[in-house]
Formats: C-alpha cells, sequence, structure tokens
C-alpha cells in the first residue's frame, strides 16, 4: 500500500485538487480526495509543495526496438527484407534492459506504444507497454494494439535501394491495397469453409496477422508527413473499412479542417530536432494546436529514439509555447493518447480504479528546470530522485 499527501493532484479530468491525498492497493488507485485516511501500514510519501500527474504516455515510439548506444546489434525495428511482414511483432524485439526505460522513468513517461520502423510498407505489429520491468511479458497492457503502414519517402527509398517494389508512391499503395484484399478474401474462405477442414484456406501467417486490421478490430497505424500521404492513408482505409490513426502528421496543419471531418486521430510528431528529410520541410510545434482547433483528437509523439522518451514532457511543452493551450498539451501525453490506444478504462487520468501509474513532480513539467521526484508504475515506485 502506498499513500500520496498533501499533493497538488493535476487528475487530467478536469479537475485539480488542492492539498489532496492518494490512496494505492494492489496496483491500483483507491481513492483520491482530500480526505482519504492513511492505513497504519502503508508507505506514505508526502508531496507538500509538489505536482501529481497520471504517467505521461506516448502514444508512438520504438523503445526497446534500437537500443542505447549500440547500433547493429540492437537495430531490431526494421526487417528491410521484404515490403509486406505484417506477421512481425513488437513483443520479439523489444529488450526492457535497455537504458532507455529507466531514463524515460525519470522524466515521468511510464507508458508507451512500441513497434516496428517505416522500412516496410507493412512492418508489424505495435504494443502498448509499461516501461517499468525487466520481462516483456510482464509489461504488456496491450499486446496487439495496431498494424504498422507507412507512406511516403522511407520504403520507397529503403526498396529502390534493392530495385523492387515499392519504388513510388503509387507501388506503396498498391502493395497495401494488395494485402488488404488478400486479407478480405481469406477471411471470406475460411468463413465460408464453417467446419468443413478440406475446404479451408492453405495457412498464411501474414494473412492471419491482417484478419484483425479487416475484421476491424484494431487499427492500421500509418507512417505519413506530407499531405498527400496521409488522404492516400485516408483513401485506402476507407476503401476497405478498416480503422486508421495517422502517425506522425507533420502536414496535419495545412490539411486541419479536412482531418477535422474525416474524424481519425492525429499522434504528432517528432516535432524537434532538423529536417532530416524532403517530406519533413513544412515541420512545426505549430500542427497540434492548429490540429486540435480544428476539431481533431491530439497526442504528442517522441518517436524515440528520434526524440528520447524522456523528453516528451518537453515536445508537449512546445507544442504549448507555439499555440496550444496548456491542459490540451497536458491531455496530448496522458488521456488523449490513451483514448487513441484504447487503453484509456487503465490509465491516462488519476481516478479510482485505474492503475496506479502516477508521477510527483517538483514543479510544472513544462517548466524546463522542473524535476522527477518520484515515478510510480502499477503501485510502486520505480523512480526515485535522491
Amino acid at each position: 500500500m502506498l499513500f500520496i499527501k498533501n499533493a497538488k493532484i493535476v487528475t487530467m479530468t478536469g479537475e485539480t485538487i488542492e492539498n489532496g491525498c492518494i490512496f494505492i492497493e494492489d496496483g491500483k488507485i483507491k481513492e483520491v480526495g482530500v480526505d482519504c485516511v492513511a492505513p497504519l501500514d502503508a508507505e506514505v510519501i508526502d508531496a507538500a509543495g509538489q505536482f501529481v500527474y497520471p504517467g505521461f504516455i506516448d502514444a508512438h515510439c520504438h523503445i526497446g526496438m534500437w537500443e542505447e548506444g549500440i547500433g547493429f546489434e540492437g537495430a531490431d525495428g526494421n526487417e528491410m527484407t521484404d515490403p509486406v511482414t505484417p506477421h512481425l511483432r513488437a513483443i520479439d524485439a523489444i529488450n526492457p534492459r535497455d537504458e532507455a526505460f529507466e531514463n524515460a522513468l525519470k522524466g515521468g513517461v511510464t507508458t508507451a506504444a512500441t513497434g516496428p520502423g517505416s522500412a516496410n510498407v507493412i512492418g508489424g505489429t505495435f504494443s502498448v507497454i509499461k516501461l517499468h520491468g525487466d520481462r516483456i511479458d510482464d509489461m504488456i497492457v496491450k499486446e496487439t494494439l495496431a498494424m504498422k503502414c507507412a507512406f511516403g519517402e522511407n520504403p520507397k527509398r529503403v526498396y529502390n535501394d534493392k530495385k523492387m517494389m515499392p519504388m513510388t508512391r503509387m507501388g506503396t499503395a498498391a502493395k497495401l491495397r494488395e494485402t488488404l484484399a488478400k486479407a478480405v478474401e481469406y477471411r471470406d474462405k475460411k468463413a465460408a469453409a464453417g467446419d468443413d477442414a478440406t475446404k479451408l484456406p492453405a495457412y498464411d501467417m501474414k494473412l492471419e496477422a491482417m484478419l484483425p486490421v479487416v475484421n476491424g478490430e484494431i487499427p492500421l497505424k500509418a507512417h505519413a508527413h506530407r499531405a498527400d500521404d496521409i488522404f492516400t492513408s485516408i483513401r485506402i482505409a476507407k476503401e476497405f473499412g478498416v480503422k486508421l490513426t495517422l502517425e506522425h502528421c507533420t502536414e496535419g496543419h495545412l490539411i486541419a479542417d479536412h482531418l477535422a471531418k474525416e474524424g481519425y486521430p492525429a499522434i504528432v510528431g517528432p516535432s524537434f530536432g532538423n529536417k532530416s528529410k524532403f517530406e519533413l520541410n513544412q515541420k512545426t510545434f505549430d500542427t497540434p494546436g492548429v490540429l486540435h482547433k480544428a476539431g481533431v483528437k491530439v497526442a504528442i509523439m517522441t518517436d524515440s529514439p528520434v526524440i528520447p522518451l524522456e523528453y516528451l514532457p518537453m515536445a508537449a511543452a512546445l507544442a504549448h509555447k507555439a499555440g496550444l493551450d496548456e491542459f490540451e498539451a497536458l491531455k496530448c501525453i496522458t488521456i488523449n493518447a490513451a483514448e487513441i490506444l484504447g487503453v484509456e478504462d487503465r490509465i491516462g487520468s488519476i481516478e479510482s480504479g485505474k492503475d496506479a501509474d502516477l508521477v510527483i513532480w517538483n514543479a510544472h513539467p513544462f517548466d524546463l528546470q522542473a524535476k522527477v521526484s518520484y515515478t510510480i508504475v502499477n503501485g510502486k515506485v520505480a523512480y526515485k530522485r535522491a
């Protein structure tokens, strides 16, 4: 049991509790308020003069898949041998002993969606994981979050070097359409076969992995920076009636009204750093604010290791500096991220019954001088500043 007292609690439900307390038991938040009573055997943290926020959430990164300071030996995010690899799973490549996990906890980030990179048209499945633990199987919040797909420069660059399809944006779209069409056909043949095993189509591991997509169980997680690539991802999602989240959405501010009408959420970033390729030439921290004002649900990503995960609060702060409302910027790394990932029943706000993922800050997290005093994951202290 853990008891936090005398804190300013920013619940992210719209309520901020002054001089509040939180009672935690069995990894869950049991009580939040001003009149909680600490059991005699509870560990007590006096957070007087400090802020408590829900653990921050990065809705798109690659933590544990490109390990810190290693190079090829720790680079396990892109299988650049086949443009269509839906049967790859992030959990088979994530190394929770990578120092990036400890660094993230020191920065107040407790949960991340992590998965394959954007070398392939279809790269495999993302997972949502807690960032504290030593065995990935015990850290999973949602094992099969989404199917990564990629548009724009990256797939065509990788396969141009191999002189094989896709070498153009047309080729990328065609590869994705072809795979979705085959998955629909495969699904329908399985359904038509019923209990007659002799009529079942031959087992196809790739198409099996695509069934949750065409059945509407998980979305396509579409890497798309440029406006035309964003629209292509939407066009294909509509053609096949599949779910979609817009990843990066770098030129989203240029087409915000269109995106608001379409209704897909956007996970924006990484907006910090240089414009390393042509499709990033419109990159700006204005994007989250413009999209929010248009009515798009927005989360902010680091795309770690592009931006180290511990700087997720900084990325949100810079979006606020560029015009996004302060509370909305906080939502982009808490409850909005949780809702887009479909895990808002467990994380993203400080409410009774939710996972006890909490961060105690000595100042507002958008202050670059602010430090994390405690990071708590599943009710246990995962980091404590000396």
